[in-house]
C-alpha cells in the first residue's frame, strides 16, 4: 500500500522565524510553498530571500507561488474581519489562469516531492486563504492536511 502524501499548512503571524523553521523541521517538510501575494514581511526572517535562506540551511526547499495569493481587496477584507467578503474574492481569483495553474502546480508537488508545506501570515488557518487552497489539494489528491501551529512569542 502506497504511503500516504503528507501535506501542512502554517501561518506565522506573532511566530519568530525560528519557530516557524524548527516547527518545518520537526514536521518533515521538505517544500515549503509560499502563498502570499506579496512575499515580504515587516517580520524579520520571512521576506522572500531571508525566509529561502534560513529554509535552506534546513535542507528544505522554498518555492513562493504568487498566482495563490490573495488579491489586496482581499487583503483588506481580511484585516477587516470581513471573511464571507475575503471567501467571496478568493473564489473568484482561484478562476483566473494564473492561480488555476498553480494550484494544478502545487498539486503535482504535493504528489511528487515529499512532505509540502504551505506558509501564509494568519496564525488561524481559518481565517486565511490557505484554508481553502488546503481543503482543494485535499480533496484533488487524496491527502491528509495538518495545520501547524509554531510557538508563538
Amino acid at each position: 500500500m502506497a504511503k500516504a502524501k503528507k501535506f501542512f499548512t502554517i501561518g506565522y503571524e506573532q511566530t519568530p522565524a525560528k519557530s516557524v523553521l524548527d516547527e518545518l523541521e520537526q514536521a518533515g517538510v521538505k517544500l515549503l510553498v509560499d502563498v502570499r501575494a506579496v512575499a515580504s514581511s515587516r517580520r524579520p526572517g520571512f521576506s522572500k530571500n531571508q525566509l529561502a535562506s534560513s529554509l535552506d540551511e534546513r535542507g528544505i526547499s522554498y518555492l513562493h507561488l504568487r498566482g495563490l495569493g490573495t488579491p489586496k481587496d482581499g487583503r483588506l477584507a481580511a484585516r477587516s474581519g470581513h471573511f464571507d467578503t475575503l471567501h467571496r474574492i478568493y473564489a473568484k481569483h482561484l478562476k483566473t489562469p494564473q492561480a488555476r495553474e498553480e494550484l494544478d502546480e502545487l498539486s503535482a508537488l504535493v504528489k511528487k516531492s515529499g512532505p509540502v508545506c504551505i506558509l501564509c501570515y494568519e496564525r488561524d488557518h481559518s481565517h486565511c486563504h490557505r484554508q481553502w487552497i488546503a481543503e482543494i489539494i485535499g480533496e484533488r489528491d487524496g491527502v491528509r492536511v495538518e495545520n501547524l501551529a509554531a510557538k508563538q512569542i
